[in-house]
């Protein structure tokens, strides 16, 4: 690979680990809002089985990055972006906690009441979100590469279905378990919203398999890549 290429591959993978982190944090910050996105009305263990966290739609974009990222360049670089990603949590929980801290002015159009109100739990639901998002980025990764070795290179909807059906269980089991735990979340809402959030997800990743067939076909054209070959940076 020519120095032009290395170049331009540094800068996708600089790009794509910034979208992962964007959508990561967001998805902390947003979660109180709760929305129903199916117009059946249709109930489960009480809870309406389509109503969801709007932090669940930006979520699914980190699943489809680091597939990506494996699949061009590498455990080892997916691996470092989902590092990444907890420094930011952690990072936006500090800036949140201090300005919680501070007072507001008389005049300021946010209140201390409505901050607080907004994101008042972001420090649990961020500790909640990061422990689920930790266990579930591996597990992801760590299938994603099992599948990779088995089928050598081939079957790329096999591996990105799989590692991200099993991931999206994980993640949606461990956040909902530890905001029900953190009284954030009543206990009777726990296995609507997690048929819910899962069932959303894997339609979702579904969805998503062409996306990534397409941003695999245009790496492999734009550096000749063989299947199963992989971008090493510098």
């Amino acid at each position: 690979m020519t120095i032009k290429d290395q170049l331009v591959a540094q800068r996708i993978y600089l790009l794509l680990g910034s979208l992962f982190i964007t959508s990561l944090v967001v998805s902390n910050l947003i979660f109180q809002k709760f929305f129903y996105w199916y117009p059946l009305d249709i109930e489960l263990f009480g809870t309406k089985l389509f109503e969801l966290s709007v932090g669940i739609l930006p979520y699914p974009i980190t699943f489809l990055i680091t597939d990506l990222i494996s699949e061009i360049y590498g455990k080892k670089r997916a691996n470092q972006v989902v590092v990444a990603g907890i420094f930011a949590s952690l990072f936006s929980l500090l800036i949140i906690s201090v300005s919680n801290a501070v007072p507001a002015t008389a005049w300021s159009p946010v209140t201390d009441s409505m901050f607080s109100t907004v994101f008042g739990n972001t420090m649990l639901a961020v500790f909640a979100s990061m422990m689920a998002y930790l266990f579930a980025q591996f597990v992801d990764i760590q299938i994603y590469h099992f599948w990779k070795r088995l089928t050598k290179g081939k079957h790329l909807w096999l591996r990105n279905n799989f590692s991200t059906f099993l991931s999206q269980f994980v993640d949606t089991f461990t956040v909902l378990i530890l905001l029900c735990a953190f009284s954030i979340i009543a206990w009777d809402k726990f296995l609507g919203l997690l048929i819910a959030g899962f069932l959303f997800k894997v339609l979702i990743a579904a969805c998503d398999t062409p996306f990534l067939y397409l941003g695999v076909y245009l790496f492999r054209k734009r550096f000749k890549l063989a299947i199963n070959e992989e971008i090493e940076l510098i």
